[in-house]
């Protein structure tokens, strides 16, 4: 669970930070305080629900019916967009006034620890927002309208949640720690188990197909074809770019990825041509009944262990930055003539970097090298992930100012010995993290005083 401030798409601004699941987590109720009956909530087609009301009390603070209103349209407007089912609409009415209870308690627990947001931190996340969205402020605005949503009501939504996560940070994120005694036992652990079925292998092929009714003259074309395409990966040509000019498989869009899974759902010709191979070994050729295959291990882990492979990506890009001179419109105008010149052939990406970047990249025509994950800002890696090496991206916006960007290659690297601890205290930690939540959120529910209210007749 992210217990930040979570990004919202355009198609959900209207489904603001406070209702997200992830965040808020609509956790099942906790005992405690002196509380009623939950009342029973009308359908929106029911007089009642339209009625506004109180229906619960938090230590002195109401909770109306309209509140209730607002956020369960809010909720089931996510789950259509995120084309997920519609649950029970009084059962998801009851889990979004539980949850109201508890964001309520959290609020005056982070009042009464004197946490406040100043409006600056206000319109940060306001323009992270905006810069997620691919949106300048004055657009989002107009967006929140559109959707019905007061700028008023969404500024005080990120004020809770910014509120709410400062106050999480401070009373839940404390209290977890890993040892180095828990990462040895969770690695010892891993190690000690041999069932094949935990064990799980990401390969990726290049397969040169035989025909069924294929002559032994044509087979042994087909061979060597395989042969050579072997010899070049062996020979470090990018193993990408083999599959997608030689395989005749399915997957080559995908660079011949037969994705993560358990050993016993892979072929067992597959298994034993690969099972003494490291993390980026080659096959040697494997003769099936579809033709000839090249595999490439990509991953190898147990069930339940972090990856222990991390995808680098290296791209190059130019960089514009937004000042009184240049506007962010102008900026994207620019970037986009230079998109279509380089496609054209009319000019080279390298050569416009180093002329018109405004970052220390340009003297390397914007060559930024080999990146891991998270190494660049969420808006500008999310661009990057979604290129297909050689793809040149629209322009973005970013922090930094207005982005093209080029993806030149990606590689899989295996994790050292040191990566492969840290990648298991994080995953330990964001498990320990989860159960503190719900055990502190579950705490401060009880210690509440909440008074259910029923319905006026």
């Amino acid at each position: 669970m992210t217990h930040r401030l979570m990004a919202l798409t355009v198609a959900s601004l209207a489904i603001l930070a406070s209702v997200t699941s992830q965040a808020q987590g609509l956790r099942p109720a906790a005992g405690g305080g002196a509380t009623a009956a939950t009342p029973a909530l009308r359908t929106p087609a029911g007089a009642q629900l339209q009625a506004d009301y109180i229906v619960a009390v938090v230590n002195s603070e109401p909770i109306t019916n309209n509140e209730v209103r607002v956020a369960l349209q809010r909720v089931t407007q996510q789950l259509a967009q995120q084309r997920r089912p519609q649950p029970d609409l009084n059962l998801l009415a009851r889990q979004v006034l539980e949850r109201l209870i508890n964001e309520k308690a959290q609020l005056q627990l982070a009042r009464e620890a004197g946490i406040r947001v100043d409006e600056a931190a206000i319109d940060l996340a306001e323009q992270d927002i905006a810069r997620q969205n691919q949106l300048d402020v004055a657009e989002l605005h107009r967006r929140l309208a559109k959707d019905g949503v007061a700028l008023s009501q969404f500024r005080a939504q990120l004020r809770d949640q910014i509120m709410l996560t400062r106050l999480r940070e401070r009373d839940v994120e404390p209290r977890v720690r890993v040892s180095d005694l828990e990462v040895d036992q969770y690695l010892q652990e891993q190690q000690n188990s041999t069932a094949p079925a935990v064990q799980e292998i990401n390969l990726a092929q290049i397969l040169v197909a035989v025909p069924e009714a294929a002559t032994a003259e044509q087979i042994a074309a087909l061979q060597a074809k395989a042969q050579r395409a072997l010899e070049r990966a062996r020979a470090g040509e990018d193993f990408v770019t083999l599959v997608r000019d030689l395989s005749d498989a399915s997957d080559r869009a995908n660079g011949g990825q037969l994705g993560l899974r358990t050993v016993d759902r892979y072929p067992p010709l597959f298994l034993e041509a690969t099972q003494n191979l490291g993390v980026g070994d080659l096959s040697a050729l494997v003769r099936s009944g579809a033709g000839f295959h090249i595999l490439k291990v990509l991953e190898k882990k147990s069930a339940g262990m972090p990856v222990m492979t991390v995808t680098q990506s290296r791209a190059r890009h130019i960089l514009l930055r937004v000042s009184p001179q240049l506007g962010e419109a102008a900026a994207r105008a620019r970037l986009s003539e230079f998109k279509k010149r380089i496609l054209a052939g009319q000019a080279d990406f390298a050569a416009l970097a180093r002329d018109n970047s405004q970052d220390g990249s340009a003297a390397q025509g914007g060559d930024l090298g080999w990146a891991n994950p998270g190494m660049f800002v969420p808006e500008f890696e999310e661009a990057m992930n979604r290129l297909a090496p050689g793809q040149i991206s629209d322009p973005l916006v970013s922090r930094f100012g207005v982005h093209l960007i080029q993806l030149t290659e990606r590689r899989n690297v295996a994790l050292g010995p040191r990566e492969q601890r840290e990648a298991v205290r994080a995953m330990l930690r964001e498990k320990k993290l989860d159960d503190a939540y719900a055990t502190w959120a579950q705490e401060l529910r009880a210690r509440a005083y909440v008074e259910m209210r029923e319905p006026p007749q």
